[in-house]
């Protein structure tokens, strides 16, 4: 039997950091999707720490929904629903509601109509006071890129000229736009950024 379950580094390095955001943020009962699953990891770590909600993984490539889905069958886990296909850039999304919404390493790692897009549904499927929480690499007014950022942002765009670090200022005008203001802004390891932005009510 093939094994799709596919692995990123990073997910060992920052699950546990982001974890301890996430239990600051979070609601104490509800849905939980993540946008852009990826390999699938990540969402199972958050599933075993947070059992008292119900986690919704998904992404748009069908490589990542296998490796979620191979993962999500190994866990077990009763809080783990199978993996949905879902495009941030689309106008309906496969769910109507949620009680939080998490982006971790989507926004730069995908055209910008991606990030339009997340928060054009986040304003949609998120009530009152409602949590959207992105984490990865961002460019700050004023505030000295690391280079080994730098060194990143190219990496990405030599893979695809859509893609790179994205300015924190033209992200949070775009959730603004949105219905969602910025309520914390945390350094995180290597240099990355937790954002954690709530639904007005």
């Amino acid at each position: 039997m093939t094994d799709h379950r596919r692995s990123a580094p990073h997910v060992a390095r920052n699950a546990g950091p982001i974890a301890d955001v996430l239990r600051e943020i979070l609601p104490p009962r509800g849905l939980v999707l993540e946008i852009a699953s990826g390999t699938g990891e990540h969402v199972v770590h958050f599933a075993r720490a947070f059992p008292q909600l119900l986690w919704q993984p998904s992404d748009p490539e069908p490589t990542a929904l296998r490796s979620i889905e191979a993962w999500r069958a190994e866990a077990g886990l009763f809080n783990l629903l199978p993996p949905v296909s879902l495009d941030a850039r689309a106008i309906e999304w496969p769910l109507a509601r949620a009680d939080a919404i998490l982006a971790i390493n989507m926004v730069h790692i995908s055209p910008w109509s991606a990030t339009q897009g997340l928060m054009r549904g986040a304003g949609r499927m998120l009530g009152a006071g409602a949590p959207l929480y992105l984490y990865g690499p961002y460019r700050q007014a004023d505030v000295p890129t690391a280079p080994s950022n730098e060194a990143f942002d190219q990496s990405l765009k030599e893979r695809n000229a859509e893609w790179g670090l994205r300015d924190l200022e033209q992200v949070t005008a775009e959730a603004e736009s949105h219905g969602l203001g910025l309520e914390r802004l945390l350094p995180m390891p290597a240099n990355n950024l937790s954002l954690v932005l709530r639904r007005k009510g």
